[in-house]
């Protein structure tokens, strides 16, 4: 792997091996630039379970990660990095949750995306690589509700417009990934 810029996708179902994947890929870009890997974090710790899974995935991560949690406005936070940086947001559906469960409508989730998205390339034009992560949200039923419904809308049109601006989209099942793009 050369010491690219690159705007990386990265999707997959539940438990698939998604987030896994986008973190090595992250250290070896960081290790080429002797930078340290920032961590975006969208999750929120709003009960023990989830508690729990954070702790895990932050020692999964090790110490030579930088952890910035952005359950909201992760455009503001990656618009300060240095150039040169290697950064993973994990992950997009639960931002797109986040920012339903914070009353906006899908306008102005959509409006949030692109100028994120645009944050991202711009990022990745001054010298860094970011990696993003999302969960593959159309593969199953159309769910049996209207809030389930919006999701999962939101965020497959968000997850499009992510690899369609991305340079390269993988999709991961099981754990071996398929390249898209």
């Amino acid at each position: 792997m050369g010491d690219t810029t690159v705007l990386t996708f990265v999707t997959g179902g539940s438990r698939s091996g998604k987030s896994d994947f986008a973190q090595t890929r992250a250290e070896e870009h960081a290790t080429l630039r002797s930078c340290t890997p920032v961590y975006f974090a969208t999750a929120e710790a709003l009960d023990t379970e989830m508690v729990e899974r954070i702790a895990l995935h932050r020692e999964g991560r090790g110490e030579r990660w930088q952890t910035v949690e952005v359950p909201v406005d992760p455009a503001s936070e990656l618009g300060k990095i240095e150039p040169g940086s290697v950064v993973v947001l994990d992950c997009i559906t639960l931002w797109v949750s986040n920012l339903m469960g914070s009353g906006l409508a899908d306008a102005e989730i959509m409006e949030r995306a692109t100028a994120f998205l645009s944050t991202c390339t711009a990022v990745v034009e001054s010298g860094s690589s970011v990696f993003l992560v999302s969960n593959e949200v159309g593969s199953g039923i159309v769910p049996d509700n209207p809030v389930s419904r919006r999701f999962r809308d939101l965020a497959g049109k968000i997850n499009a417009a992510a690899a369609e601006a991305a340079d390269e989209a993988y999709m991961i099942v099981a754990g071996l990934p398929l390249k898209l793009k």
